[in-house]
């Protein structure tokens, strides 16, 4: 599989919520940093953050608009839209990804403007 696969993957398990299946791809020392709010690192961490968009009926989905890879990097601009404490959320949000050999994700780096989020979530 190539890391472009890999990515693809992952993203379609989030979006069709199965949290189980997008684990699959993540390694276990996977680091993963929502840049403006942190950092975390391996599957049960990353399980914790995520949960919360997996619950309830609302769909999440990852719109990539733009998407470029190499043998193990993936870059993509993409638009997350959510629910999030019943606001929709459409946010702009440039990621990064590194897959090992073992078609794993090793690193998950998503930049956004939390300026932006905070004002989705007050309905502004």
């Amino acid at each position: 599989m190539s890391a472009e696969s890999t990515v693809n993957s992952f993203i379609a398990a989030i979006e069709n919520k199965k949290l189980d299946e997008a684990m699959s791809f993540v390694a276990d020392d996977c680091y993963y940093e929502n840049v403006p709010i942190g950092g975390m690192t391996g599957p049960d961490e990353m399980r914790a953050f995520l949960e919360p968009m997996f619950s309830g009926p609302n769909p999440v989905k990852f719109e990539v608009l733009r998407q470029v890879a190499n043998e193990t990097t993936v870059m993509n601009d993409r638009i997350d839209r959510f629910v999030m404490k019943g606001k929709d959320i459409a946010l702009p949000v440039a990621g990064v990804f590194e897959v090992n050999g073992d078609d794993k994700i090793t690193l998950w780096r998503d930049f956004f403007d939390n300026g932006m989020f905070m004002k989705a979530l007050k309905g502004e």
